[in-house]
């Protein structure tokens, strides 16, 4: 299980000179580069911080710093492209087994993602359905959460987010044995502790450092609390890594680190109806 926040937030443009080197700014750092293994090195350290690296021009530089407009374009393509990479080696790898792989969107990607997953033969988007995991449990998943200071494009009121969920958990045959995918944390759990912000939307400090509060979602936690599913599965607030019980239920947020080349995750062997064991892994 992927569990959102899964697409990048910028590109950096890597210029091709006259003289068949290549220029950019990166991290603050200028680059003159050979084509070759130098140039190849800095697309790769830049795509595992979660950037896209844009292959370009002085003259198409100038003509999208011009128009802006067309960076929205310019996103959806490298996006999808390196969506399709990331599906072509889940097939790749897949192919033949009985793993089963769920790519979920978070509330920070894009809606025509969700076009690029339905193309994979093997990686199923679970948004919104009861899911079958292996005859025993069932998962309900949605990426989307409570409003952010952001406006992210799934974000949603409180009061949607729990439509959302009732839609889902009305169904399921035996919640008990259920897991819930939820990108966003329950409120007030520790999974969900961010730093305040002021109206500049920058944090605000004490003599300590950022004062933090729960982001989480109360209609997330109301669902949890009332239905006591096996395992929450949880991300969206980055630096809160940890596990929290709600009652019977174990709540975890594997925490994310992508900007560091770090992949964050979480591994849980569960019984028919209990959680055996689960370990927090990175790699």
């Amino acid at each position: 299980m992927i569990g959102g926040d899964i697409t990048g937030k910028y590109f950096i443009p890597i210029v091709e000179q006259t003289d068949g080197t290549y220029t950019t700014t990166y991290l603050g750092k200028d680059y003159k580069l050979k084509a070759g293994k130098e140039l190849d090195d800095l697309r790769t350290r830049i795509r595992a911080a979660g950037y896209y690296a844009y292959m370009t021009n002085p003259n198409d530089l100038q003509a999208l710093r011009d128009n802006p407009s067309k960076t929205e374009a310019i996103f959806e393509t490298l996006i999808t492209e390196s969506m399709r990479r990331m599906l072509a080696y889940a097939e790749q790898k897949l192919k033949g087994t009985k793993i089963k792989c769920f790519v979920s969107p978070g509330n920070d990607d894009a809606f025509f993602i969700d076009k690029v997953i339905a193309e994979s033969k093997t990686v199923i988007n679970p948004e919104g359905q009861v899911i079958d995991i292996d005859g025993i449990h069932e998962m309900v998943s949605t990426g989307y959460t409570n409003m952010t200071p952001w406006k992210c494009p799934r974000d949603i009121p409180e009061e949607e987010l729990m439509k959302r969920i009732d839609a889902m958990t009305s169904i399921l045959k035996n919640p008990s044995r259920s897991i819930f995918n939820f990108h966003c944390p329950p409120y007030d759990t520790t999974l969900d502790s961010a730093p305040q912000l002021d109206e500049k939307l920058e944090p605000k400090l004490s003599a300590s450092g950022p004062i933090m509060a729960p982001a989480g979602s109360k209609s997330v936690r109301a669902a949890i609390e009332k239905f006591q599913p096996l395992l929450g599965l949880h991300g969206h607030i980055h630096e809160s890594k940890g596990y929290f019980p709600l009652g019977r239920t174990i709540c975890v947020n594997p925490g994310s680190e992508y900007t560091e080349g770090i992949l964050r995750g979480f591994l849980a062997e569960l019984a028919e109806d209990k959680i055996k064991d689960f370990l927090f892994v990175s790699a």
